[in-house]
């Protein structure tokens, strides 16, 4: 692979492998002439210039290989297919059994409903954990109808979870395009520019009032913050199951968000107190004193309730967007 890499020009490479180029940027050797192979550019250097990057000649090559497999790897993760998760039932507080088998698929919209300390935090860490009946409540967790291996239980990174809270925090002194991209870098996309803006371009449509692309994320509202998040989960996160907590928090398109996440095939877990929410799942689950009590598909009434539902709030968000600007409420209530 070493000898490889070597005899390509650094044009050839950086068409190729759009990547590379990164590794010698971040070294600081980002004017090089790119129509030598590697080899002879390498045995060019200017040995001043090794010693202020702090790398041997002969170490260069090497680790340049090295960084190219680790970028196959993460690709090869990322590809890494789960087509089901199986949760098999343990039991309640009490002991109870819970007496399920459930399937969660890609594109799939499961809501979990139950009062605050009914369970639904314990049901989401056992598949977070991939649980084998080691876990407080004694569930079983299957990735494609099987048992995980330890190297996927215990992997510091490829969490199957990727898990979107109420509260959404920025630290970073970075405008909305500049930590989109920073991500995008980092999964190794290969042209981050447009997925930064395809990213940006969903989450304004998500998000109750319009953002730029130069706006700060520490000047970003609750609700343009959680749009940008769903909009990176959706389009740039590995993890093929997402956790959504209290959406009807957020002031965005909810049914749009939802929509978003199953089209890109992940399996959603909405934890929601919100009826409309509620129904807007394939199934829900029901949580009770620390377990599972029943799991329930929506059935095609509950569908036409939904409709109704989704009519009485289109008109009462009508009625809080005429009360926020001043304009007279038109209609009966």
């Amino acid at each position: 692979m070493e000898r490889t890499y070597a005899d390509m020009t650094l044009d050839r490479l950086f068409s190729e492998h759009p990547h590379a180029r990164e590794f010698f940027s971040a070294l600081g050797l980002s004017a090089l002439p790119e129509d030598q192979t590697l080899g002879r550019t390498v045995a060019a250097l200017d040995e001043e210039l090794l010693l202020d990057v702090g790398i041997e000649r002969q170490e260069l090559l090497g680790q340049f290989c090295d960084y190219m497999a680790g970028v196959e790897r993460l690709r090869n993760q990322q590809q890494a297919l789960v087509s089901s998760v199986t949760v098999l039932g343990g039991h309640d507080k009490s002991g109870n059994p819970e007496n399920f088998r459930l399937e969660l698929r890609p594109g799939e919209v499961t809501c979990i409903v139950g009062p605050t300390g009914s369970g639904k935090s314990r049901f989401l860490a056992d598949i977070e954990w991939l649980a084998q009946g080691d876990s407080p409540t004694g569930r079983t967790v299957l990735i494609n109808g099987a048992a995980p291996d330890l190297a996927r239980r215990y992997a510091v990174e490829q969490k199957l979870v990727a898990q979107l809270s109420q509260n959404m925090n920025f630290v970073m002194d970075l405008s909305a395009e500049e930590f989109i991209r920073l991500h995008a870098e980092s999964r190794m996309i290969a042209d981050p520019a447009a997925i930064t803006a395809t990213i940006l371009e969903l989450a304004n449509s998500l998000a109750g009032e319009q953002f730029t692309p130069v706006t700060p994320v520490t000047a970003l509202s609750g609700g343009q913050s959680r749009a940008l998040m769903i909009a990176d989960v959706a389009c740039l996160s590995s993890s093929p199951i997402v956790l959504i907590d209290e959406i009807e928090n957020a002031g965005i398109d909810r049914k749009r968000a939802l929509s978003l996440l199953a089209d890109q095939d992940k399996i959603v877990l909405m934890a929601t107190h919100d009826p409309i929410l509620a129904l807007m799942g394939q199934q829900r689950l029901i949580f009770k004193n620390g377990g599972v009590s029943s799991i329930r598909s929506t059935s095609p009434a509950e569908r036409a309730n939904l409709t109704l539902f989704e009519q009485m709030d289109a008109r009462l968000t009508a009625v809080r967007h005429a009360l926020r600007n001043g304009e007279e409420i038109a209609g009966n209530f």
